[in-house]
């Protein structure tokens, strides 16, 4: 049918890294357990949101590649497809290295942070799951990059931000982005990062936890309220990117290109998906609009 997403299942999926499995408390094993379950029983949502999806051909077959995406308002959004769409396609459970201030509070947020797979990011963490063959995920934008203020939608804040390019080089990890396009659009940012308010939450931001970088913006979403504003999600998978340094270039300049080249490819991406969004019809979810749904013109959604 046009527009139905159809999935590939796989007979077995394979165990994650035990990085601190065995010292997990019994609350984290039951949440990890809900959210296993939860995982595996997503297709028949799937098939009516019907997140459009490009790209599953390009991660490779070994699960043994690095993850690199763009945080949304909806942070929930890319951090339960991405890994759900690799789980379908390759039968691999992503790690995620999750942003150092989400496991900081301890309590139920660091549990569901460890119970989901994830560990707080590190250049140590990630070469531990490297020397495991895990596929991994990550977002060098961080938490920051989730609150946008009005004109930053699906814009990257990567600024000087290399330690994944390294952490990859080191392993010759390959690449494969991960573009994200509609968790921007649940919410309409009214105010700006250089005005009044927004300088003022960077104030409050920098007094309550040190950090001016997680100003939050006034925002809404249906009419005057913060309820979200249904969307379709748009993601695409882009193609590996090598990490094999070639002769001719120095540990460093390498770090930088393949970083560059990363960006790149990531802001390509989102361009394209936003331009897609434009003349899909059923961007908002509406049922009318199901049938005709925009779908991938190339057939590598299946594996």
């Amino acid at each position: 049918m046009k527009g139905r997403h159809t999935m590939t299942t796989t007979a077995a999926i394979t165990a994650p890294a035990s990085l601190g499995d065995g010292t997990r408390s019994a609350g984290e094993r039951i949440l990890r357990s809900a959210l296993a379950t939860a995982a595996d029983n997503l297709e028949p949502l799937m098939n009516i949101y019907q997140p459009y999806v490009e790209g599953l051909a390009n991660l490779p077959a070994d699960g043994r590649f690095l993850l690199v995406g763009n945080h949304t308002q909806l942070a929930a959004a890319e951090v339960i497809l991405i890994p759900y769409f690799v789980r379908q396609a390759l039968g691999r459970q992503v790690r995620t290295l999750a942003d150092r201030q989400f496991g900081k509070g301890g309590g139920l947020q660091a549990s569901l942070v460890a119970a989901y797979g994830a560990i707080i990011g590190s250049p140590e963490a990630a070469a531990t799951l490297m020397r495991a063959d895990e596929p991994i995920l990550v977002f060098p934008g961080g938490g920051r990059e989730i609150s946008k203020f009005k004109g930053e939608q699906y814009q990257l804040r990567w600024d000087n931000r290399f330690g994944f390019a390294r952490v990859a080089i080191e392993h010759q990890y390959p690449i494969v982005t991960a573009a994200l396009v509609g968790g921007d659009d649940v919410y309409t940012s009214l105010t700006t990062r250089t005005g009044l308010y927004g300088r003022a939450s960077e104030w409050l931001g920098r007094r309550l936890n040190g950090r001016a970088d997680m100003a939050m913006p006034l925002l809404r979403g249906v009419g005057p309220t913060l309820v979200p504003r249904p969307q379709r999600m748009y993601l695409r998978f882009g193609s590996p990117i090598t990490t094999v340094r070639p002769p001719d270039l120095s540990p460093e300049d390498w770090t930088h290109r393949v970083k560059d080249d990363t960006q790149a490819q990531l802001e390509a991406d989102l361009k394209d998906l936003q331009q897609i969004r434009c003349t899909d019809p059923y961007r908002a979810l509406n049922p009318l609009s199901w049938r005709s749904a925009a779908t991938p013109t190339s057939a590598d959604t299946d594996r």
